[in-house]
């Protein structure tokens, strides 16, 4: 008898889980993907459409911080899905997430170097 390496998941340490708490995960990880694409989808916006700042570079920082800000939860959210889902699958505690503290931090520094921009224009 082999013991399987660390890391592994065999079938054996994992049971069955309620589909309503797979499709809820998946919901989580479809909220964060949202949440991504609108973080994306503003920092396009503010550097396409938002005319210079008289602060130089402002307005590129604005939206480099709201695309880096969005690659940050894509990859976290997908993250999180597979820590909750391999979690439940083995009974486990959930796992806490970064991703909360994260976009609230980030969601806060956009916001203060928008509201910069607003006050210096």
């Amino acid at each position: 008898m082999t013991l399987p390496e660390v890391g592994s998941e065999s079938e054996d340490d994992e049971e069955g889980v309620d589909y309503r708490f797979t499709l809820a995960n998946e919901r989580t990880f479809l909220a964060w993907m949202r949440t991504s694409l609108g973080l994306l989808a503003g920092g396009v916006a503010v550097h396409t459409l938002v005319q210079p700042f008289h602060m130089a570079g402002l307005r590129r920082m604005l939206a480099v911080s709201c695309i880096v800000l969005a690659v940050v939860v894509a990859l976290g959210g997908y993250l999180h899905w597979r820590r909750i889902g391999r979690a439940m699958r083995r009974g486990e505690p959930l796992p806490e997430t970064l991703l909360v503290p994260i976009l609230s931090a980030g969601i806060g520094a956009v916001s203060i170097m928008a509201c910069v921009a607003v006050l210096l224009r």
